[in-house]
């Protein structure tokens, strides 16, 4: 069996086994991409502010979608107020967390050369976007919250929870984040 032939096998049996980046990963690429610097840029206290701020918008989106479900069950005007705030305030803490997220993946590059990031940072955008224009409709349409809102607030949801998702696979399968970067 020649040389490349065996590293092929090795790359499979690892993939097949899951085995995620690390140094000793039998791909010289991965390798690579394991020696990157995955730690914090954008901290306090060791703390990645990013990892603070994402939890906001998050709740936010699930409120929102609680709140839209709440209106269409009791028809209470008092529901379209409470969802007003809550996309507005899942949106305005979104685009802060966005604005941290996108300074640490640029500043990280460890965090650029995996694609987990790219999906999350995608994601995110998409649920901001949605968020937006969730928020949006009920500043200029109140009347449209349903089933417009209730429409725009479940998308959203499910972005949050595939952002959320990549942003968990960066944390607990890649390390990223667990440590101040060592140019602190």
């Amino acid at each position: 069996m020649s040389e490349t032939a065996r590293q092929s096998e090795e790359v499979e049996i690892a993939l097949e086994e899951g085995q995620e980046v690390s140094a000793d990963h039998p791909n010289p690429h991965i390798r690579e991409v394991a020696k990157q610097d995955i730690g914090s840029a954008i901290a306090v206290a060791g703390h990645p502010i990013h990892a603070m701020l994402v939890h906001f918008p998050i709740a936010f989106v699930i409120a929102t979608l609680g709140v839209d479900i709440f209106y269409w069950f009791t028809a209470d005007d008092f529901w379209i107020q409470v969802g007003t705030w809550s996309a507005g305030a899942a949106f305005a803490f979104g685009v802060l967390a966005a604005i941290v997220g996108t300074l640490e993946l640029l500043a990280v590059p460890g965090i650029r050369v995996r694609v987990a990031s790219w999906n999350h940072a995608i994601a995110a955008m998409v649920m901001l976007a949605i968020v937006g224009a969730n928020a949006g409709l009920r500043l200029y349409w109140p009347e449209a919250v349903l089933p417009g809102g209730l429409m725009l607030s479940t998308l959203a949801s499910m972005a949050a929870a595939f952002a959320g998702w990549h942003g968990g696979k960066l944390i607990f399968d890649h390390g990223v984040g667990l440590l101040i970067s060592s140019k602190q």
